[in-house]
């Protein structure tokens, strides 16, 4: 969060599984990909992704290896009880000692294992500030009841949270979802960085609290659980700022973003003819973003206006401009270019996709721009990832100029000797 010094235009926090990510119905993840270029192109520069999951940090790291997901700026792990910042995920101390407030773990586990309804789920979910069983649905609002009361006697105050059916999630009074979104809106006003939107996106009853937070605007995704849409039914229906989408998962949060007027929410990856691709910003970051998109569609075969768009994209190189590839070798930008040619539809039919994340440009000089992102590839099961540095230069009304691409393999790829299928 660090690096913006301004209050961000919006923030968007969102569960994973089933909001963000669609695990049914889209084995191409193609939503998720419309949201993550929509990400890049118009909104990391000045805004806020947060990750608000039910899953503890080693499950959400695994998600990260099976799906195409962006990079938060704050990751909010084990159902709102565990805050962390930045790529290197540094937990926030002071929300641990919030929980610790009329809590013993050893307490809870003791009345727990009384109740031969509850099973414990896998010892990945269990978390110094979170116990999750699983249970029958009928005898969730006997147990919640009775355990509640148990613990209350002995001076521990809990939170039970019931999601997807049967999860039965036992947290601190003041863990969850909610409570986690509250902290962080009272730290940033605190850091004067208080966002001008924020916007909250869920599918099951462990976000219903996402929803109860004042001035945040809600979006169910269309395939909410049961648990949910009741909880909305009862609650907030009469709410104009929650609505339930009527498109799934991540195409639910790009809805929400154009009904509550929050943005841009036309995804570069909605868009045909990538001559009519423009920002509505000047920044260089919106031409990446373009390009990489294209580049993934002219391998896929799938490119329409391609001849005039690969001139228009030469003309934007300086004749002088040179591409480093990850192997270390030197070629003119121009000739790279050139070279795609025999690439054209490469991978047609193929799993082959493309995706940019962290894409932030600055300013170094007037009418020089660096931006730099990660541009992740994926070939089948196999995914490669670079971090990327491009110079552009501009002029007043001419547009950006290319003067240089330096690629190295991030420390997520596994290098191989032969890496000749990496173009750019």
């Amino acid at each position: 969060m660090e690096r913006l010094t301004s209050p961000p235009r919006l923030m968007i926090v969102s569960d994973l599984d089933e909001t963000m990510v669609d695990h049914h119905k889209d084995p191409e993840n193609l939503s998720l990909l419309r949201f993550n270029s929509l990400w890049e192109d118009a909104y990391r520069h000045d805004s806020l992704l947060v990750f608000s999951t039910g899953r503890a940090q080693t499950m959400y790291k695994k998600l990260r290896k099976e799906k195409p997901l962006l990079t938060p700026d704050v990751i909010i792990t084990s159902v709102g009880t565990e805050i962390a910042y930045g790529n290197s995920m540094v937990l926030d101390d002071n929300w641990v000692e919030i929980l610790n407030n009329k809590w013993d773990r050893g307490i809870v586990e003791e009345e727990t294992r009384k109740f031969p309804e509850l099973t414990l789920q896998g010892e990945t979910e269990q978390r110094p500030h979170k116990l999750s069983f699983n249970i029958d649905k009928s005898k969730v609002k006997a147990v919640t009841k009775e355990l509640s009361q148990r613990l209350e006697k002995r001076g521990v105050d809990i939170k039970i949270i019931f999601s997807g059916g049967n999860a039965f999630d036992v947290l601190p009074q003041g863990g969850g979802k909610g409570q986690a979104l509250a902290y962080l809106l009272k730290k940033l006003k605190t850091e004067g960085k208080h966002p001008v939107n924020t916007l909250a996106c869920g599918d099951s009853g462990n976000d219903t609290e996402l929803f109860t937070i004042p001035n945040v605007y809600g979006v169910m995704v269309s395939n909410a659980q049961e648990e949910l849409l009741e909880w909305y039914a009862e609650n907030a229906k009469e709410n104009p700022n929650i609505i339930h989408a009527n498109e799934r998962c991540a195409g639910g949060i790009i809805q929400a973003i154009g009904h509550f007027k929050l943005g841009p929410n036309l995804s570069p990856r909605d868009v045909s003819d990538f001559l009519e691709c423009k920002a509505d910003n000047v920044n260089p970051g919106h031409e990446v973003v373009k390009f990489f998109l294209f580049y993934e569609r002219w391998r896929r075969g799938e490119v329409e206006n391609c001849e005039t768009y690969t001139a228009s994209l030469k003309a934007s190189c300086h004749p002088a401009g040179v591409f480093v590839h990850p192997s270390g070798a030197e070629k003119s930008l121009r000739d790279t270019i050139d070279e795609l040619g025999k690439y054209y539809g490469d991978m047609k039919g193929k799993k082959f996709r493309v995706w940019t994340d962290q894409v932030l440009a600055t300013d170094t000089t007037p009418g020089t721009w660096i931006v730099k992102l990660d541009k992740w590839e994926q070939i089948g099961d196999e995914r490669k990832c670079c971090t990327t540095t491009v110079k552009f230069t501009s002029k007043e009304g001419e547009g950006f100029v290319w003067e240089h691409v330096q690629q190295i393999w991030s420390e997520e790829t596994e290098i191989k000797k032969d890496d000749s299928n990496w173009i750019i």
